[in-house]
Parts: C-alpha cells; structure tokens; sequence
C-alpha cells in the first residue's frame, strides 16, 4: 500500500460514490431532452440510489470470496457499460433501467475499504482509511457540479458518457496496479448474504458501531434534508442553489478525515468517537440559531453544518476501524451490514426530520439531532471495553 496506490484507490472510490450523486443535477436536463415531466425524471436519481443499496447487501459480501483485483475491474466494467448504456438511453425507462444496474454496480469504494483494510499494517489502517473516505467526500461534493456544469453545456447525456469513460480508465488501471490476493473465504454465495445478519448478533463492537453511526448520520440526513425548506423558505427566501454552495463547506472535510484516521491509529477509535458525538452535539446548538435568519442565521448555518460534516465523516473513520478489527476473514460482510444500517439511519432520519420540520419548524430538527448524538452518546459512555484490546481496535488475542 504505497502513496500512489492509497492516490488510485481514493480516486476509485471518489468516482464510485460519483455516480450515485451525479444524476440529482441533471434531472431537469433529463425532463427537457426525454420530454418528461419533472417528476418523472428526478426517478433517475431514486432509481440509482436503489440499485446502489442492492448493490451494498447483493455484491458487497464477495468481496470476502473472490480475489479483488479481478472483482473490482469486473465491478468497474460492468459500471461503465451501464454508464454508456444510460447516456445512449433513447427513452426514460431505459434510462431507468440503466441506471439501476449502475448503482447496483457501482459499490467500488465498499469492496476498496476492506481490502485496503487487509493490505496496511494494523498502525496504518485507519489513516488509510480516513484518505479514502476524503475520496469518496470529494466524488460525493464535485459530482453535482461536474455533471452540472457539463449537461448545461453539452447536454444530459455528456456526463453519463465521460463517466463512463473515467470508469473504463480506472478498470484498466487497477488491472495493472493491484497487488494479487488470495480471498479470506470459500464460503457460498448464500452464506455470504446470511453473515451479515450472523455479525450482527455475535459482534458487540459491530452492533455498537452500527448504532453510533446510524443515529448521527440520520441526524447529518435530517438536517441536509430540511435545509432546503429552511434556506428556501421565508426565513431566507434563497433558491434551492444556494443549498448547493452552502454543501461545498463540506469540502473541508477531505483534510480532517485523514487526521481523524491518524488519530485513530494513535489513540484508538473510542477516543475519536467520543469527541464526534460531543461535535455532534454542539452542531445541533449551533445550528439552531439559524432559525434567525440574516447574516448571524447563515454564519450559523455555515459553521453548524460544516462541524456536523466533520464530526459525522470522522466518526465513519473510527466506527470503521473498529469494524475492520473484529474478524479479517468477513471484512466485507462486516462492512455490508455496517454501511446498511448507516444508510438505513441515514432514510429514517430524512422521514422524520421532515415531519418534525412541519411541526415543530428548525429548531425540532436541531432538538432531534441533539437526543440522536446523547443516544449515541449513552451507549458509548456505557459500553463496556474490551479487555486487552489495542488502540487500533485489534484482539488482543487473534480471531480464526
């Protein structure tokens, strides 16, 4: 794992988590050149994120069972076809279509995590991990404005097909650099679907990071998704592009994940935890003067959000290494049933900050944030510890 692989592998994951983030600018494009009504075509972006959770329980898991040079160009083969298949889409349907089998394959940066997990030193893990995870905020950040800037241009379908292309690139790329590995299991393929759940209930550590991850990220989820209402509401009365820009704060997070990982390695992922969810917390009593409106409302907001991204991205870091720990022959299953119950939170919480929103206005979003980190918060206060564990979260006796 040197520099220049760590640089390839965060470019894989940046492009990876990319195209599922890309398609939610396009949209209107989509509906003028397809002739559709808006509705219909925003059906493109809740289409991809479906195969994408497909995806994470379907794929994810044979990670542990085929070796991850081969898979992952596979992973990315298939994901440029679908790409070029979408950008060649003569109706919406297809489209449709191609867009699903684009999500379901595009899980590249969930197989990159747990193999990069099994090819750096214990001491070294979460750093890696950390750059990684920049990677995939900066695909996440730069994809609206990329597919954005170039579908004004040259049309809805120019960014599906140089996605395309990047994802060809990056196939053969890794085809080249990756080392060889052997597959830490030879269990079937509907075994491999079953372990997660297995996990779950055998793993303390995995369940505990499962909770502390789900609970902030539906906090992160439920203030995203109501900033919206909030910005283009009468409080600010600002278009919804305005939510675009305040996202780009988030960028700040690309440098902090990568400390957070060094931290990890050095002071165990308890630690770093522990200082997340007291971030979390005062996120929530920041944010909530930007019920204010005006210059002191919108610094609130920049500043509330900005520490909400870093306490929630640097969690993701810790929560992971802890996982990653726990059993080197399941990484990828682990890692499926820690990403599902992430997201699973991170769908919650959107469906209930909208209806606190609607009854209790911003400052029952930040309320609700606030009592999902003091959850988070009691459990990882009363957790009991490990004996013998190291800081980076590995047995002091090793698992077979």
């Amino acid at each position: 794992m040197n520099h220049r692989l760590v640089l390839i592998l965060s470019l894989t994951c940046a492009v990876g988590v990319g195209n599922i983030y890309f398609p939610q600018a396009i949209s209107p494009l989509i509906a003028t050149g397809l002739h559709q009504s808006p509705d219909a075509a925003a059906f493109v972006v809740t289409a991809t994120q479906l195969g994408y959770t497909a995806g994470i329980f379907l794929l994810v898991p044979l990670g542990d069972r085929l070796p991850h040079r081969r898979y992952l160009v596979t992973l990315l083969t298939l994901t440029g076809i679908a790409l070029l298949a979408a950008g060649c889409a003569p109706t919406l349907p297809t489209l449709v279509a191609a867009t699903i089998l684009v999500g379901l394959t595009t899980v590249a940066a969930q197989i990159v995590a747990p193999m990069a997990a099994g090819l750096v030193a214990p001491d070294r893990r979460a750093a890696v991990l950390g750059t990684l995870l920049s990677g995939s905020i900066g695909g996440m950040l730069l994809a609206r404005t990329f597919s954005g800037t170039l579908g004004e241009s040259l049309g809805w379908r120019a960014p599906y097909l140089v996605a395309a292309l990047l994802v060809l690139l990056l196939a053969a790329t890794l085809a080249r650099v990756l080392p060889t590995t052997v597959p830490p299991s030879r269990r079937p393929y509907p075994a491999l679907l079953a372990e997660p759940l297995r996990l779950l209930r055998t793993e303390p550590d995995l369940r505990r990071s499962c909770l502390y991850q789900a609970t902030v990220f539906a906090g992160f989820s439920a203030v995203w998704t109501c900033l919206t209402l909030l910005i283009t509401g009468p409080t600010y009365a600002m278009s919804a592009h305005a939510v675009g820009m305040l996202a780009l704060v988030g960028a700040a997070t690309m440098v902090c994940t990568p400390l957070a990982g060094r931290l990890v390695d050095r002071h165990g992922p308890d630690l770093v935890n522990l200082v997340c969810m007291l971030g979390v917390l005062a996120s929530a009593a920041v944010l909530a003067a930007g019920s204010r409106g005006g210059a002191v409302g919108t610094a609130a907001l920049v500043l509330g959000t900005l520490l909400l991204d870093i306490a929630m991205q640097s969690g993701m870091v810790a929560n992971q290494a802890r996982v990653f720990a726990l059993r080197p022959d399941a990484r990828s299953r682990l890692n499926t049933a820690y990403m599902t119950c992430a997201y699973l939170g991170g769908s919650v919480g959107s469906w209930i900050g909208v209806h606190v929103y609607d009854r209790a206005g911003w400052h029952g979003v930040c309320v609700l944030v606030a009592v999902l980190a003091a959850v988070a918060l009691t459990r990882h206060l009363t957790a009991p510890r490990s004996r013998g564990a190291r800081h980076d979260g590995t047995p002091a006796t090793a698992r077979h």
